[in-house]
C-alpha cells in the first residue's frame, strides 16, 4: 500500500492523495455492505454514487466493478402497471462512470464484458412506437405506458465503448466490439465490432487468419448472423 500512495502523493499532491484515501475507504466499506445484500455475496467494488433499485429481482457475479453515478434498475412498478424484471450480471464485468442499465422484463450482461463511461442499455421504451395504438405524441413521454416483453443479451467478452446505447431486442454476440457513440437497435453476431447509428458491422475476427476482416455486403452479414445461432 505504501508504493502506491508515494506515487499518487508524487503525482497529485497532499490533498489529493488525501481524497483518495478517504475515497477508496468510502468505497470499500459501500462495496462490503452492498455485497451482503447480493445473493452469493461476490467480491463487488461499487462507486458509493451508485443508484440500485430492484437488488431482489438481480444477479451479480463475483469481482464485479463500477465506477460513479451507476444507475442498475429492474423496474416493478409504473403507475398501475407491474413488471417482473431480471437482471443477471456475469463475473469480472467492469462498468466505468456514468452507465444506466434499466429493466422492466430481462437483462443479460455475460462474463468478462467492458463497459466504457456514458453507457446506456435498456429493454424498454417510454410509449409504444411501432404498429398500432402507438402513443399520442399530446401525452407527456414521461406519462407514457412503460413497454415489456423485450430483452437485451451482451454475451461473453464484449467491449462497448463510451457514449453507446443499447436497447430492446438486442443481442450482442460474444466476443464482440461495439464503437463509441454508437446507437445498437438490431443484433450483432459473434466477434464482429459494430459502429454507428444504428450500428453496423464493419469487420469480423477471421480465428484461420487471426486477423479482423472487413465485412463489405449485407448478405455476407446475414449469413455471420445464422452461423452464431
Amino acid at each position: 500500500m505504501a508504493f502506491p500512495l508515494r506515487r499518487i502523493y508524487r503525482d497529485n499532491g497532499a490533498f489529493l492523495t488525501l481524497c483518495a484515501v478517504f475515497g477508496a475507504a468510502g468505497r470499500l466499506i459501500f462495496s462490503e455492505l452492498l455485497s451482503l445484500a447480493v445473493k452469493g455475496r461476490p467480491e463487488l467494488r461499487v462507486h458509493p454514487s451508485a443508484h440500485i433499485r430492484g437488488l431482489a429481482h438481480m444477479t451479480i457475479g463475483n469481482n464485479f466493478r463500477a465506477g460513479r453515478n451507476l444507475w442498475l434498475e429492474a423496474v416493478t412498478q409504473d403507475g398501475d402497471r407491474f413488471y417482473s424484471p431480471r437482471i443477471e450480471i456475469g463475473k469480472n464485468v467492469i462498468v466505468n462512470d456514468f452507465v444506466h442499465i434499466g429493466a422492466t422484463n430481462f437483462i443479460s450482461i455475460g462474463d468478462n464484458v467492458l463497459l466504457a463511461s456514458h453507457i446506456f442499455i435498456s429493454d424498454h421504451h417510454h410509449g409504444n412506437y411501432r404498429g398500432r395504438n402507438g402513443s399520442d405524441p399530446d401525452i407527456p413521454p414521461q406519462l407514457r405506458q412503460i413497454t415489456r416483453g423485450s430483452q437485451v443479451v451482451i454475451e461473453d467478452n464484449v467491449w462497448i465503448g463510451d457514449m453507446t446505447s443499447v436497447f430492446a431486442g438486442v443481442t450482442i454476440g460474444r466476443g464482440s466490439v461495439i464503437g463509441g457513440h454508437s446507437v445498437v437497435t438490431r443484433s450483432v453476431p459473434p466477434n464482429c465490432i459494430a459502429v454507428g447509428n444504428p450500428a453496423r458491422v464493419i469487420k469480423q475476427y477471421c480465428p484461420i487468419e487471426k486477423i479482423w476482416k472487413p465485412v463489405t455486403g449485407t448478405a455476407e452479414l446475414e449469413h455471420s448472423g445464422d452461423r452464431s445461432g
